[in-house]
């Protein structure tokens, strides 16, 4: 008996009412990888969905007219979730798919918010030594407590990505702070001096009935001032097995307190930034073989404590001692980082990864015996 071809569908969501997608050109090289791999990929929404034919109004991509066009087809074998977090009628939609096809193969599931990771990996002592001191933010006292121990803090939405509504807390002598950051559109908020007296209202208006963490700040600012990360991905490959597809520094433009692309930061080689903390070559491999035994170890908890996942990027911070930190971990991410830092190998990677990790699903779990 023949074995049908394995198809896997991507589910997404419209960006806006004009049916937009934002990673368009991601799926559109997955889709013709797919096609050398031997594995039919379309793109479809909650939106595209009939239900009662149980049938899905498919995007599908032809490399060689290079058109998108649409198709009814079947409910494909298997789904890679990229629905990301949007304040939408549509994310409510994606949350009754998910309820209601709950029973189909899907390659990840959603993760928890940043708290409740947070709490999660803050149980295993393998872990504790790389997360800084993170609480809810309930009120002004669980900033004042952090700000005793910390010269700064950074306020985090608990749900927020991009660098979005990002705050910095400076403590600068007795009775004064200074606060800057980005506002949930990405405006950027200039450095200005505040009295204690002033901080209260304005983390009140600022947190707007909105759920927030607040974190100690670790000292990731280079030479020239400006803030930087890493980015490290890590994917299910072709075996079915967590593995490091690439890491890549990550500098913030000038004045702002995060380092992401979509904020204006830049993408470096990793090895460039690390060369900033240490001189000595076996010392900055030795960082980068922690870090990607830590991110590895962190995507497998995360999987055997919640439920399937096949690609995470960690947000690492390394001080200057070459200490790392779990800054957060992002489910959803983007691959650009790679492109713009100039590995283009790593980039490859990160599309062909979870293309041959729904081959090894579909074989070993999926696939009618």
């Amino acid at each position: 008996m023949q074995v049908p071809q394995p198809v896997l569908g991507i589910l997404t969501l419209y960006l806006n009412n004009k049916r937009q997608l934002e990673e368009r050109h991601i799926y559109q090289r997955m889709i013709v990888e797919g096609q050398k791999l031997g594995l039919d990929v379309f793109v479809f929404t909650p939106m595209d969905i009939d239900h009662k034919r149980k049938l899905v109004h498919a995007m599908i991509y032809d490399p060689k007219q290079r058109k998108w066009s649409r198709k009814w087809r079947s409910f494909p074998h298997m789904i890679f979730d990229r629905c990301r977090i949007q304040r939408s009628i549509r994310f409510e939609q994606l949350k009754a798919f998910r309820a209601r096809y709950k029973n189909l193969n899907f390659l990840n599931r959603p993760l928890r918010d940043k708290w409740t990771v947070y709490q999660t990996l803050l149980r295993k002592s393998r872990f504790r030594p790389y997360l800084p001191e993170t609480t809810l933010f309930h009120n002004a006292g669980n900033i004042y407590s952090l700000l005793k121990s910390y010269p700064t803090v950074y306020v985090k939405p608990i749900n927020g990505t991009g660098g979005r509504g990002i705050l910095k807390i400076e403590r600068v002598g007795k009775d004064h702070f200074y606060i800057q950051g980005r506002r949930l559109n990405r405006k950027i908020i200039p450095a200005q001096k505040v009295h204690k007296s002033r901080l209260v209202p304005f983390l009140v208006g600022w947190r707007g009935g909105k759920r927030f963490v607040a974190q100690r700040g670790i000292q990731i600012e280079l030479p020239s001032g400006r803030v930087h990360d890493y980015r490290m991905l890590v994917q299910k490959n072709g075996q079915g097995v967590w593995e490091v597809t690439g890491c890549a520094g990550r500098v913030g433009p000038p004045r702002s307190i995060t380092s992401n692309l979509h904020g204006g930061g830049q993408a470096v080689p990793m090895n460039t930034l690390l060369k900033q903390i240490s001189s000595n070559e076996e010392k900055r491999l030795e960082i980068r073989r922690t870090a990607e035994k830590l991110s590895i170890d962190t995507a497998t908890y995360l999987e055997d404590t919640y439920d399937a996942l096949c690609e995470l990027a960690l947000d690492l911070a390394i001080d200057r001692n070459g200490k790392i930190f779990i800054l957060e971990v992002n489910p959803k991410p983007a691959r650009e980082v790679f492109i713009q830092s100039g590995d283009p190998e790593a980039y490859h990677r990160s599309i062909i990864r979870p293309l041959e990790y729904a081959l090894w699903m579909y074989k070993h779990k999926v696939a009618p015996s």
